[in-house]
């Protein structure tokens, strides 16, 4: 059984996701945390009593081994490393909702304090594609910002929703590092610097499927955790496995705990439980439990000793150091216990099996006293296979629009119950259908409503038996047998080619030109729309069922394409998809979607009036503050002077004034959140301008827009949007 090697109690709380081991001097690890009000204490037990208290820097009176870092503001992220390129020592970073610091703990100043409007939500450091610096890339509302050592704003692209995790990886195999963002809208997205290579989507409407945690692993592989309790391992764009827990997982590191040469993912839970799990398998090889929540895991050669330590700490401060199975112990890291339960629940197992079988031969066998045809009655027939059908059903006033799956059997089998296996559709991914007894039948309908345009397999289940049964003696002969099939449901499925003559006509469109067939549109067409036949003309007009509103597509015999609908976004999902059918690298278009371009100008105008605001709420905040310190000042002469009766009026001015601060910082912080939906609705904007166009003139598209917006130019930002380029 491994056991930690130290433990320590820290006397600070740690907040959840926000440790890192850095090594500040260049020597000696220090375990970095963020902590209550606003503050990162730094763990150093190596060079205790030399740290004087100096500038945001100050000495823990609870432990002489900790320092404290005075950030002021509540602390959101924060890692260390390398940044500079000739520094000896790691760098601290941390990140807050509205600024960034880069922080030399060992000269105690300050490297960079930038302010980022979109916040900071997650950070990484590390080389980024071609760019030769390091770089602190920070994710935030929509947007993703890298700064070299010096403070330059490097990097900057845009996302599909709020980040919450990042992690560096040599994805696609290049010898060039590739960003990972995991984000709100439950996608992980792979950057090339800032052109989109990739993303996987971990589809769940039902519950949160927010992509908490990111870990790099070896070579393309990475593990990623969820906040409904997921945890799992991708390589490349192929998952390996996962696994659901009641339990959330708070922090994930990939670590060689059984020193078998491969890495584990190591994953901390909310309820104190640690596990180490198999790349490979997602087989649990280790276990151990804290009193409190995890609140991460780092790796560090904290005792100094030439061995590398994994490191857990929990949010009470209690810190565990493990160092990797030695030769004796390989395979063998759980304890007695553990293995009990698991031959215990192979037993089990072993036992369903043997019931399970038994019951296949009692079936299989003829009965005493009964002729071959009739031991043959309850047998199922040999022809019987599993027939599916998609079709599209129109809402009606007792049921929503929704895909009809439709399951039946070729002869006299009933089909007893239906179970169905499929991301993002059904709560839980399951749906089982269970037709009472005076309604079954050979054939089983299940209404599917997809919540949003993406391709599904759904793997189906299904339990037959005969409609004749064999009673003799008291004994009922009933055989069930299960069939199982995977069917595909097309990325947009949710749209019917019957069209109300009176709908109104769609005003946006997006137009581009491809040299390709009209055959391969229409290939596209057959594999990506769930058509009742096949059609064989790119021509064609649809309803969308889920928001309502006409899709018309029409191809030109010159090659150019013409998509009209007012959905921006689901304009920009169409191109992607042609594009990834038809292979194009890179691809320019024209669009224009009056609708929303009039909603953005409208919130564009809002930005401004809110920059406005802030600006004079600022303003009006720091005359107070002096304001304060001269009636602070003027008030302790009074009392000084035992003019009893000018101090109170002065306390009594400032009281006034403090309720009128705490008024006002209530508005300001109305206005902040405010501006935040404002800004993220703007880098929406820009994200869904780019995916209109595919590969380099997506990506030069988001630069040109976001200078554009840098530079306050709002009739230039609708003309890239438009037109996809700046110039005339």
């Amino acid at each position: 059984m491994l056991v930690p090697i130290f433990t320590l109690k820290l006397n600070h709380k740690i907040n959840p996701r926000m440790v890192a081991i850095g090594k500040y001097d260049g020597i000696h690890p220090c375990l970095t945390a963020a902590t209550q009000a606003g503050k990162v204490f730094i763990h150093n037990p190596h060079t205790r009593g030399q740290r004087p208290a100096a500038h945001r820097l100050s000495q823990s009176t609870q432990d002489n081994d900790i320092s404290l870092l005075n950030i002021n503001q509540a602390v959101s992220c924060l890692t260390a490393g390398t940044l500079g390129p000739n520094t000896t020592g790691h760098t601290l970073l941390v990140g807050s909702q509205t600024n960034l610091l880069a922080y030399d703990v060992h000269d105690n100043t300050d490297i960079f304090y930038k302010e980022v409007t979109d916040g900071a939500n997650a950070i990484v450091l590390g080389k980024l594609g071609d760019i030769q610096s390091p770089l602190a890339i920070i994710g935030g509302n929509c947007a993703l910002q890298g700064f070299d050592f010096e403070g330059n704003d490097r990097f900057w692209t845009v996302t599909g929703d709020n980040v919450r995790s990042l992690v560096l990886c040599d994805f696609t195999a290049d010898g060039k590092n590739e960003l990972l963002v995991g984000s709100e809208d439950f996608d992980i997205r792979v950057f090339r610097e800032d052109e989109l290579v990739t993303e996987m989507a971990e589809n769940e409407v039902w519950v949160m499927k927010i992509i908490t945690s990111l870990c790099h692993m070896h070579g393309s592989r990475f593990g990623y955790a969820l906040a409904n309790g997921t945890v799992g391992v991708y390589d490349r764009t192929a998952r390996y496995w996962r696994i659901k827990s009641k339990n959330h997982a708070m922090s994930i590191h990939a670590f060689d705990l059984n020193a078998d040469g491969v890495v584990e993912l190591i994953t901390g839970w909310s309820n104190g439980k640690i596990d180490a799990r198999s790349d490979r398998t997602g087989e649990v090889i280790f276990k151990d439990n804290f009193s409190s929540s995890v609140a991460g895991v780092v790796e560090g050669d904290y005792r100094m000793d030439g061995q590398i330590q994994l490191i857990c700490t929990s949010v009470e401060g209690e810190v565990r150091g493990y160092l990797p199975a030695s030769k004796e112990m390989k395979g063998n890291l759980m304890d007695a216990s553990v293995e009990q339960d698991l031959i215990r629940e192979l037993s089990q197992r072993k036992q369903n099996l043997i019931l399970e079988l038994r019951n296949y031969e009692e079936n299989a066998k003829a009965l005493p006293g009964v002729s071959e045809g009739e031991s043959k009655m309850g047998v199922i027939p040999a022809n019987t296979q599993l027939q599916t059908a998609l079709s599209v059903r129109r809402a009606t006033e007792s049921q929503r629009a929704h895909i009809e799956l439709n399951i039946s059997t070729p002869n006299e089998t009933i089909i007893r119950a239906v179970l169905i296996f499929a991301e993002g559709i059904f709560e839980g991914e399951s749906h089982v259908v269970h037709p009472s007894a005076q309604n079954l039948s050979g054939c089983v309908r299940v209404p599917i409503i997809p919540p949003k345009d993406i391709p599904v397999d759904l793997h189906i289940k299904d339990s037959f038996n005969v409609q004749t049964c064999l009673k003799i003696g008291g004994y009922l002969n009933t055989q069930f047998h299960v069939f199982e099939i995977t069917r595909q449901l097309p990325r947009f499925s949710m749209y019917d080619l019957n069209v109300d003559p009176s709908a109104v006509q769609p005003t946006g469109k997006v137009t581009f030109s491809i040299n390709d067939r009209p055959q391969r549109v229409v290939m596209w067409l057959n594999q990506s729309f769930l058509l009742p036949e096949g059609i064989d003309s790119p021509d064609i007009t649809f309803t969308a069922l889920r928001g309502g509103g006409l899709l018309k597509i029409n191809m030109q015999p010159s090659g150019e394409i013409t998509l009209r609908t007012d959905d921006i976004d689901l304009a920009g999902d169409l191109v992607q998809s042609l594009a990834s059918f038809l292979a194009i690298e890179d691809l320019q278009a024209e669009a224009d979607f009056p609708i929303y371009f009039k909603e953005l100008r409208a919130t564009l105008t809002e930005v401004d009036e809110f920059h406005s605001v802030h600006q004079k709420l600022t303003a009006a905040m720091a005359d107070h503050s002096n304001y304060i310190r001269n009636m602070l000042v003027q008030a302790e002469d009074a009392r000084l002077m035992g003019d009893w009766r000018n101090m109170k009026k002065r306390y009594i001015e400032l009281y006034d004034l403090n309720r009128d601060l705490i008024n006002e910082y209530k508005i300001r912080s109305n206005n902040h959140n405010a501006l935040l939906a404002r800004l993220k609705s703007v880098n929406q904007a820009i994200q869904r301008a780019g995916r209109l166009r595919v590969g380099k003139l997506k990506t030069q598209v988001i630069t040109a827009c976001r200078d554009a917006i840098k530079n306050n130019n709002i009739n230039a930002l609708f003309k890239i949007m438009k037109a996809g380029t700046a110039s005339s």
